[in-house]
C-alpha cells in the first residue's frame, strides 16, 4: 500500500511544479548525436511528448509523477489543468512520432537505461490505473519494451555507477512494472539479469558516494536483489554483501551525507540521493525478518536520510525542481 505521509499540501505543489516543468521548453539540456545540420530541430519535433523539464528522463518521469498524484489525489488543486496538459501532451499522434525516433539509428541507445525505465514505469502506472492515456502511450511505449528485453536479456555485465547509467536501479523499476502490468516475459527477463549480474556478490567494498551520485550503488543492488530472492535468500545474501555494516567503515552509507550546494545541478544529486537511500532502506527494513541484526539500522537509516532529502526537495531553482519532486513521491507514494 502506499505511504499516506505525503501531506496534500505538498502534493499540490509537487503536481503544479510536475506540469510547469512539462510545458518549459528551456533550459534545456539535448544529448543527440547529430549528423548533419539538417537534425538541429527542436526538442519538441523530435520529442513531442516529453521535451520539456530539462531533458527527455525527468520530462518522463515527472509525467509518471502527475499522473501518480492525479490517481491517488484526483481533487488536488490544480488537477484539472494537470489533466487538461497530459490530454494535450499524450497522444497516439505524439507517440507515434516519439516511437520513430526510438525505431531510428540512435533509438538502440539514447536514455538507455534510466530514461527507458521510467517510460516503462509510466505505462504500467496508466495501465494498472484504466487510463486512456494508455493506449494512447502504447506506440512508444511497446517499442521500449522490446528494447529493454532484448538488452537486459543480452546484457552479460551490469553498470554499478551511481548516476542514471546504473543497471540495477532501472531494472528494478522495470521489473516492478512488468509485475504490475503482468509482462511476465520481461519480469522473467529482468529477475534472470539481477541473478546473472549479482548473486555472487560478497564483501562490497565500494567506496560512497562520489560527489554527483544520486544513487548509492550498493544499495541499489541490495534493492534489486530483495525483488527477486525469498526472505530468507535475501538475509542471507545480504549479510554476505555487507557483513560489516555496523562498522565504522559504513557510516557514510548508514547517515545522509550534508548537501552544500543543493541549487547546484550536481548538489542537488545528493539530495537525490538521500531520498533514493531513503527508499531503499526502506525496502530493504521491510524484506529482512524483524529480528534480524540489520533490521532496526535500516529503518533508522531511512528515516535519517528521508528527513533531510524532503528538506531540500523545493527553494533551490529549477536545476533541483526539475527532477526531485520524482524521487520524494516515488519514497512516500510508491508507484502503481
Amino acid at each position: 500500500m502506499p505511504d499516506t505521509r505525503l501531506d496534500d499540501r505538498t502534493a499540490a505543489r509537487l503536481l503544479s511544479v510536475a506540469v510547469e516543468n512539462l510545458l518549459r521548453d528551456h533550459p534545456a539540456h539535448w544529448t543527440h548525436v547529430i549528423a548533419d545540420d539538417a537534425e538541429l530541430v527542436p526538442q519538441r519535433q523530435l520529442h513531442p511528448i516529453f521535451a520539456g523539464s530539462f531533458d527527455w528522463h525527468s520530462c518522463v518521469h515527472q509525467t509518471w509523477l502527475a499522473v501518480r498524484l492525479l490517481r491517488l489525489r484526483p481533487g488536488l488543486p490544480g488537477a484539472d489543468e494537470a489533466r487538461r496538459v497530459l490530454d494535450s501532451l499524450i497522444t497516439a499522434e505524439h507517440a507515434r512520432v516519439e516511437a520513430a525516433f526510438f525505431d531510428g539509428p540512435s533509438g538502440g541507445f539514447w536514455e538507455r537505461p534510466y530514461g527507458w525505465a521510467w517510460l516503462l514505469v509510466l505505462d504500467a502506472e496508466l495501465r494498472t490505473w484504466g487510463s486512456p492515456w494508455a493506449e494512447e502511450l502504447r506506440p512508444l511505449s511497446e517499442v521500449l519494451r522490446d528494447r529493454y528485453l532484448a538488452k537486459v536479456v543480452g546484457s552479460r555485465l551490469p553498470v554499478r555507477t551511481g548516476t542514471h547509467g546504473n543497471t540495477a536501479f532501472s531494472t528494478g523499476l522495470v521489473l516492478d512494472a512488468a509485475r504490475a502490468a503482468g509482462d511476465e516475459e520481461l519480469a522473467a527477463a529482468c529477475a534472470a539479469a539481477a541473478l546473472r549480474w549479482h548473486r555472487e556478490d560478497a564483501g562490497y567494498g565500494g567506496f560512497e558516494p562520489s560527489a554527483g551520485d544520486f544513487l548509492s550503488p550498493g544499495l541499489t543492488e541490495a534493492d534489486l536483489m530483495r525483488r527477486v530472492l525469498s526472505p530468507a535468500d535475501f538475509a542471507d545474501w545480504f549479510e554476505a554483501f555487507l557483513p560489516d555494516l555496523e562498522e565504522a567503515r559504513w557510516k557514510s552509507l548508514r547517515e545522509p551525507v550534508p548537501v552544500d550546494e543543493p541549487g547546484d545541478p550536481y548538489g542537488s544529486h545528493l539530495v537525490g540521493l538521500a531520498l533514493s537511500r531513503a527508499r531503499q532502506w526502506r525496502q530493504i527494513a521491510a524484506a529482512l525478518p524483524p529480528l534480524h541484526r540489520y533490521t532496526a539500522l535500516a529503518g533508522d537509516a531511512a528515516e535519517s536520510h528521508r528527513e533531510l532529502g524532503l528538506h531540500h526537495v523545493f527553494g533551490h531553482g529549477y536545476y533541483a525542481e526539475h527532477w526531485l519532486g520524482t524521487f520524494a513521491a516515488h519514497l512516500d507514494l510508491n508507484a502503481f
